[in-house]
């Protein structure tokens, strides 16, 4: 019913951006339970081939990165912050 190609890309966006499956299926306009069990069958296709294996955990890796990426960036903005206020607070 879907092409290869929308249920990767699907699947992709699930799990690489974090997209959730509500969301995806909105967009899409494919229930839930489809979505969910593209990506359960992804990961266990993933399980016996070694090739897709491989862009599983490049994708899990690559959300982890991103989720890294988001939390230094808040830690950078709350220590910007802060030295602005200590900086003021000084010059007073």
């Amino acid at each position: 019913m879907y092409s290869e190609e929308i249920k990767e890309q699907v699947i992709k966006m699930h799990l690489e951006q974090r997209r959730t499956i509500s969301s995806l299926a909105d967009e899409f306009g494919i229930s839930n339970h489809a979505i969910g069990r593209w990506v359960n069958d992804y990961r266990k296709n993933a399980e016996r081939n070694e090739k897709l294996k491989q862009a599983l955990e490049a994708m899990e890796e690559n959300r982890r990165l991103h989720q890294k990426v988001e939390e230094l960036e808040k830690e950078n903005d709350f220590l910007k912050k802060a030295a602005a206020f200590f900086a003021k607070e000084s010059k007073q």
